[in-house]
């Protein structure tokens, strides 16, 4: 069903990037020469730079196709792919500016690459994303439908039958289900494991989901011969779902396969590099825009109360190595604060401190934790080392918190969940935040907390 219709599609999307990478090529000329410097003669309009647009349009399309990115991805967001054009599509303009230098193309301007980078990859995600809703729509409204069966009964199937049920747009439908013996519930019961071959021969289906519990762990091989027999697409919940991280590690050791069920997605080199990287150039970006106004801040907290005006506090960082906090004082000096968090009540905060933290500008030191690896932009917040001994006995998987830098902000934050609340919701929000980290994740979270997560609901004095 779904086959039929995918290679237009896939084709119709690759077309489209064509058109409009030559597009953005066209527009960057026009506003680097007549929208900047207001002249008629463009030196980039002839035939031979118009030769290399449309190869270099036609190698970043195979570009994009060797990167996954026109395979359908009913269950992922468009963000995530979104980031991955504008890198390679900044690697792209990179090499093609290292071409026009090699062979001595002196009418090529920096700034003309430049701006053809953001305008082809705004061109392309902002084509992508209509694309991913105007699809989503559509799915919503029963067209564009994937029809799957589920293969068992259990916990598991019922589990997926019902979310499934719950996000129609993801355009998926359960057809029914086939088990030793029918359940309520589940939907429409399409026969016995031994039916399968007869069930898939008298209608077509796009794939099979199998949910098999553990005590029916023996029909798993008799299930995949019939569905690599008639050639369906087949996917399987595994009966340990819960133990299984989001993006497992697979390794080999000769034919026996090792699923790491703590890998998280920072593990790998190239996502490492990138956040660390984005941290430090965001960090000195911030450190030298907010200077005059943490000078500000400085002044207003020598003012409020005698003390220092930065506030030192030892938390607990990645891989549990302690290190000391860096905020704004925003309470009176009363040698208290080795482990209670503050609340609306406390009577340590002074009026300028209590300003400072409603607004979050307490927290602007802790770019310089940021620039020398203490910390990052985005993560776990991180906890004393009181509350990190006391936690990590009472809730499961606490410390997987400290493989990854502690946060200024995080995911659990722009949901509102900062300073007195549930450790517990705070810490599973943390978590899924470590299994699902994505740079487009982290833009998400920074862009919340600067339009709207930076004001908090404390009261001020």
């Amino acid at each position: 069903m779904i086959k039929k219709n995918q290679h237009l599609l896939n084709f119709l999307n690759a077309f489209t990037d064509f058109i409009l990478i030559i597009a953005s090529y066209y527009a960057s000329l026009s506003i680097r020469f007549d929208v900047l410097n207001g002249s008629q003669s463009n030196p980039l309009l002839d035939s031979r730079f118009a030769f290399v647009a449309v190869l270099y349009s036609i190698v970043m399309v195979m570009v994009y196709a060797i990167a996954h990115l026109y395979k359908p991805k009913r269950l992922k967001q468009v963000g995530f792919d979104n980031v991955r054009v504008f890198l390679i599509n900044g690697i792209g303009s990179f090499a093609l500016l290292a071409i026009f230098f090699i062979f001595r193309e002196m009418n090529v301007s920096r700034l003309t690459i430049f701006i053809f980078w953001i305008l082809s990859s705004l061109f392309v995600c902002i084509k992508r994303t209509a694309v991913f809703t105007v699809l989503r729509y559509f799915r919503k409204k029963g067209y564009n439908v994937k029809h799957v069966i589920v293969i068992g009964n259990g916990r598991l199937a019922k589990q997926y039958i019902r979310e499934i049920r719950a996000n129609t747009q993801l355009g998926i439908r359960v057809d029914g289900y086939v088990s030793a013996v029918p359940k309520a519930d589940m939907g429409t019961p399409l026969g016995r494991y031994e039916d399968l071959e007869k069930i898939l021969n008298a209608h077509t289906y796009d794939g099979l989901v199998i949910a098999l519990e553990p005590h029916e762990i023996h029909f798993m091989q008799s299930v995949l011969n019939v569905a690599d027999k008639e050639g369906i697409h087949v996917e399987m919940i595994p009966f340990y779902n819960d133990y299984y991280p989001t993006h497992p590690t697979v390794e080999t050791v000769g034919s026996v396969k090792l699923f790491n069920l703590r890998a998280t997605p920072l593990d790998n080199i190239g996502n490492s590099v990138i956040k660390r990287g984005f941290d430090i150039v965001l960090s000195i970006l911030l450190i030298l825009v907010t200077a005059p106004l943490m000078l500000i801040i400085a002044i207003g907290v020598k003012l409020s109360s005698p003390g220092p005006v930065i506030f030192r506090q030892e938390r607990i960082g990645k891989d549990k190595k302690p290190f000391d906090m860096l905020k704004f004082r925003s309470m009176r000096v009363t040698g208290t604060e080795s482990t209670g968090w503050t609340t609306d009540q406390d009577s340590r905060r002074t009026k300028f401190g209590s300003f400072i933290r409603k607004t979050s500008l307490d927290e602007f030191p802790q770019f310089f934790n940021v620039l020398i690896g203490q910390m990052s932009l985005v993560g776990p917040r991180p906890e004393m080392p009181y509350h990190v001994n006391h936690y990590k006995e009472e809730i499961p998987r606490y410390l997987i918190r400290q493989q990854v830098r502690p946060g200024i902000t995080g995911w659990a934050q722009i949901n509102g969940l900062r300073g007195d609340t549930s450790i517990r919701k705070r810490v599973e929000y943390d978590l899924w935040y470590i299994d699902n980290w994505s740079f487009s994740l982290d833009l998400h979270i920074l862009f919340k907390t600067v339009f709207g997560g930076m004001v908090n609901s404390e009261q001020l004095l």
